[in-house]
């Protein structure tokens, strides 16, 4: 599981970040005015990757955020086990398994998606089209 280190005040809306070891996309950042005794600060919204849950955080925006390198890539599906999809990537042929995403329940084996994982966690992204 690889990550960055970057200032919080370098992060933008839509990037990703880790809140509390939590892949999170980030969904707005409000940032304070510095007070007499103060920094300025930065709050954020984001909502988990992986678990879709919400998380917050708050911190100096001369703070470090630990940003999460995330893996993206082609897999083929192996299996479908219940709401469970066994995949396969194409270059590695390294497998994993991944929850079926609400939108693409039609999914069978030998299907090419796209996926995004980071460490043990895996998400379907969509169905890649074949010509």
């Amino acid at each position: 599981m690889e990550k960055k280190f970057v200032k919080i005040s370098q992060l933008k809306e839509n990037s990703y970040v880790l809140i509390d070891d939590v892949v999170c996309r980030i969904n707005t950042i409000d940032k304070s005015k510095p007070g007499k005794h103060g920094s300025t600060k930065a709050r954020i919204t984001a909502t988990g990757v992986f678990q879709n849950t919400k998380k917050g955080l708050l911190q100096p925006t001369s703070a470090d955020a630990q940003v999460p390198i995330i893996e993206k890539g082609t897999a083929q599906v192996v299996a479908v086990m219940g709401n469970l999809l066994q995949l396969m990537d194409t270059t590695t042929y390294v497998s994993f398994t991944s929850d079926i995403p609400e939108g693409l329940k039609g999914l069978k084996s030998g299907d090419e998606v796209e996926y995004m994982k980071y460490g043990e966690s895996a998400k379907v992204l969509r169905k890649k089209v074949t010509e």
